[in-house]
């Protein structure tokens, strides 16, 4: 029983270097968001300061994330199904709105959720390699539900918007900056130096100033997302 408490807890940890607070993920295989590692994220979340201080979120060697857990969505069990979503669809309207600024530190593949949190960040650094950033969904016979499109919208270049979203395409992380999947791609060498920098530099933007900013900016956007959740969360039956 401690042995599997410990593997939980191993899935996503939090450490701190100076006032920049780290969550890394790494569940050995593909970063995927079961309910589980959700859980953890979201505990860990509650660890980080929302008045100073910046956020890096960043995966394992080779992978960000690879999105849901697809043994979860392959078992059937629409309760564990649903659990699971909405759980994701909460974190990612978390991350969207922090109050403090989010550097996501893109490992590696960053592949539907995973692309999905990504995007949910201030500033994308991803590592230079032969990496791939992708919303599958429509070609693995799924939609783009509102919560999660609109966050897209409010990133991807509208020149890609089509191809990205509506055709699935993948994209190179060099690539991806073009797209807006990405701001900046560091070689594997300087990768989580720039990322610590980039993080330090963005720490030093003033509270509550920058959090009233960011709110005023995504009023509509976070209202539309909230609402969708909403809606998810009463048709499944979840109560709040």
């Amino acid at each position: 029983m401690d042995t599997k408490k410990n593997m939980t807890d191993s899935i996503a940890t939090l450490s701190q270097e100076g006032n920049i607070s780290i969550i890394k993920l790494d569940d050995g295989k593909a970063n995927a968001f079961s309910y589980a590692m959700l859980a953890k994220v979201n505990e860990l979340l509650a660890e980080v300061p929302r008045d100073s201080g910046a956020l890096v979120i960043t995966g394992r060697e080779g992978i960000f994330s690879g999105g849901f857990d697809l043994k979860t969505l392959a078992t059937g069990d629409m309760e564990k199904i649903t659990s699971m979503v909405q759980l994701g669809y909460r974190l990612l309207l978390e991350l969207f709105s922090f109050d403090r600024p989010i550097v996501a530190a893109v490992s590696g593949h960053s592949i539907a959720l995973g692309l999905f949190i990504t995007c949910s960040a201030d500033y994308r650094i991803a590592i230079d390699g032969q990496y791939l950033c992708q919303a599958n969904e429509v070609r693995n016979n799924m939609d783009i539900p509102m919560q999660i499109m609109e966050i897209l919208k409010a990133r991807v270049n509208k020149k890609y918007f089509y191809s990205a979203v509506y055709h699935s395409d993948a994209y190179s992380v060099q690539d991806s900056i073009e797209v807006g999947y990405i701001d900046e791609v560091v070689s594997e060498e300087q990768f989580m130096d720039r990322v610590i920098e980039k993080a330090k530099e963005l720490a030093t933007l003033p509270h509550p100033f920058y959090a009233n900013t960011k709110k005023t900016a995504q009023d509509e956007v976070r209202q539309k997302i909230a609402t969708s959740i909403e809606k998810y969360e009463n048709i499944i039956g979840i109560k709040k």
